[in-house]
């Protein structure tokens, strides 16, 4: 799926990802592949994400992140 993490200075990660998880406001969750679509706020905490080359991760202080069609965008700012 493609995931991009942008900040309001910088794009942090743009390409493919197996997995991303997410620090959500009612609780942390894991988007997959395939998944269903949705809008949600982040809290403080860590993004990361999974790629064939490895795993990233960024702090962040919040933001928000929307999910349709296996695109994963997600808007925060830094810690």
């Amino acid at each position: 799926m493609k995931l991009t993490v942008l900040t309001p200075e910088k794009r942090v990660f743009d390409g493919e990802a197996t997995r991303v998880y997410l620090p959500g406001t009612q609780g942390a969750f894991t988007v997959l592949p395939h998944h269903a679509p949705l809008i949600s706020s982040l809290e403080k905490g860590l993004v990361s994400w999974q790629t064939a080359e490895g795993i990233g991760q960024q702090a962040i202080e919040g933001g928000f992140v929307r999910v349709k069609d296996d695109n994963v965008e997600v808007c925060v700012e830094l810690d």
